[in-house]
């Protein structure tokens, strides 16, 4: 069963990462870790709208709190209308930061402050605070840019600033790996070349499984059932599939999501339509009059998902199709410390020895996400690999 105090962890892990490209980088295996790839410069070079442009160190401040008000709301409304991409402009794997970029509730060109990211997941989705603040800095630790403080959420950029020391990345969401994963609803395995667009083929499936299962409709039935079946295509085609730690986590959260934060605050039934589920994945906007949730959200009822078909973390072994193997050491639903004492080394391996600035922001981040992590998983000792301030 899926503690209450870890089922914050999901649901926003999958705002940042449903859950990108590929790399034109050599893969870099962390020991005991997922695969991490890195992602050549250029995507999105250029414009220094929105919240890009920092290039001096910024002292990050501490997370946003949660809102006064947290009921439902009209959020497609005059103040945030859909606009179209610009050039330049970033999307990635997520649905729900790329709906809110388009709606400018993000800086539109889809490069951001965790600050902004807290605040914006919270405003359009009603996103509960604790949740949002755990996603919003495992993806900036692992992907963003500490010294500027920007995370993209699609693919590497510019516009986040200098690049930090090898073998960090500040690759974005799109790194494979760290936030994005295998089996996606309606991404591709990095494996085939695209883990961020929107793969159509991926979205007919999720219509099919909603018709066979939902009438029509997504629910925790249909829910339960195509998670699995993407479960099993990756392990049937991906020699490289890996489910296992963030992933392992964000697949199960990701199924919910659209159910409890994609249908509208004012229908009292948790389904989701196939033309407002259309609107999020593939068009990046709100459907027409949407009202956020009515009460603040994350990944609630994942524990359904998983007990539709019970399944463990692992992943292909030998490089070979049909070939998985579990991974008794990996975090999972009822060892969550593991995932934060996993994310820590993450971080360590990518920066082993930062100084100045970077340690600062480093010592900082961290404490920031410990203390969301603090909240939901509760009796995970805080860990200290740069020191303290």
């Amino acid at each position: 069963m899926i503690s209450k105090r870890f089922a914050h962890l999901a649901a926003f892990l999958v705002v940042l990462g449903t859950l990108s490209t590929s790399f034109a980088f050599p893969g870099m295996q962390v020991p005991n870790r997922a695969l991490l790839r890195r992602q050549p410069q250029g995507e999105g070079s250029g414009s220094s709208q929105g919240g890009g442009g920092p290039v001096e160190g910024v002292d990050p401040p501490p997370p946003p709190g949660p809102p006064t008000f947290t009921g439902t709301k009209l959020v497609n409304d005059a103040d945030h209308p859909w606009q179209p991409l610009r050039p330049g402009d970033i999307r990635g794997p997520c649905p729900g930061l790329n709906t809110l970029a388009s709606h400018g509730y993000l800086p539109r060109d889809g490069v951001a402050t965790p600050a902004q990211i807290i605040t914006a997941t919270q405003e359009g989705f009603n996103f509960e605070n604790n949740a949002a603040i755990v996603a919003t800095y495992l993806g900036h630790l692992l992907n963003g840019n500490l010294v500027t403080d920007l995370l993209s959420i699609g693919g590497l950029t510019p516009k986040t600033g200098p690049p930090p020391p090898p073998p960090a990345h500040a690759g974005g969401l799109n790194v494979h790996g760290t936030f994005e994963g295998d089996a996606g609803m309606t991404r591709g395995d990095e494996f085939f070349g695209d883990n961020h667009s929107f793969n159509q083929t991926l979205f007919d499936k999720f219509v099919d499984f909603s018709n066979r299962y939902g009438g029509g409709f997504y629910n925790l039935t249909v829910a339960g059932e195509l998670r699995y079946s993407r479960i099993q295509d990756s392990l049937a085609t991906n020699p490289e599939f890996q489910f296992r730690n963030v992933r392992f986590i964000t697949a199960y959260g990701e199924t919910v999501f659209p159910i409890n934060l994609f249908v509208d605050g004012r229908q009292t039934e948790r389904k989701l339509s196939m033309d407002d589920a259309a609107a999020f994945f593939r068009d990046m906007k709100f459907p027409d009059d949407f009202h956020r949730s009515s009460v603040p959200a994350s990944n609630e009822n994942a524990a359904q998902v998983l007990a539709a078909h019970p399944w463990s973390p692992g992943f292909n072994a030998d490089n070979q199709v049909n070939n998985y193997v579990e991974d008794p050491s990996s975090a999972d639903f009822e060892h969550p410390c593991r995932l934060y004492e996993f994310v820590v080394g993450a971080v360590q391996e990518l920066y082993p020895n930062p100084t100045g600035i970077l340690r600062r922001n480093l010592i900082k981040n961290l404490h920031y996400w410990y203390q969301g992590v603090n909240v939901n998983f509760g009796g995970c000792p805080e860990l200290f690999p740069y020191g303290q301030l």
